[in-house]
């Protein structure tokens, strides 16, 4: 049976039957490297659905592909955690947090997806999925371009 539903902040998809294996949430990924922060504002080509304060969190594992520019191993986990942004007196400063979207590196587990499982969790949810089955449409539609790069968008800075 296909079901549809609005995910905030991604698309509207169509849930189906057989999910992938999912992806967990990240616990304690706060405390990981933080790789990079950047901003969408309003009038970005993805500003509706991306915009605001982004965070750039990667494991230890993934953090040796970052230095060296790739590949992931199995076990890379990359965390981008998305945040309203709002003017606070003429600073820009973290509002509520949209999604914590989240990148699982197991080549046998996701060979559709480039060896990467994707996940959204919504707000401050570390259950409520924006993603689930729709990974390929969701996430891996806009990931797939980057191949030279294991599918990341981030990277480095020196």
């Amino acid at each position: 049976m296909k079901t549809a539903f609005t995910i905030p902040l991604l698309c509207s998809l169509t849930a189906l039957a057989g999910d992938p294996p999912t992806v967990p949430y990240p616990e304690g990924y706060r405390d990981w490297t933080h790789v990079k922060s950047m901003v969408i504002h309003d009038g970005h080509p993805l500003g509706a659905a991306f915009g605001g304060i982004h965070h750039i969190y990667a494991n230890q594992k993934a953090l040796g592909s970052y230095r060296r520019g790739g590949p992931f191993p199995d076990g890379s986990v990359i965390v981008f955690d998305l945040l309203d942004a709002k003017d606070s007196g003429g600073a820009m400063v973290e509002g509520s947090r949209k999604v914590v979207g989240v990148m699982t590196k197991d080549a046998r587990k996701w060979t559709d997806t480039g060896g990467w499982g994707f996940e959204g969790f919504k707000g401050d949810s570390k259950t409520d999925r924006a993603v689930g089955a729709n990974a390929a449409t969701a996430c891996f539609g806009c990931h797939a371009p980057q191949k030279a790069d294991d599918y990341t968008f981030s990277r480095w800075r020196q």
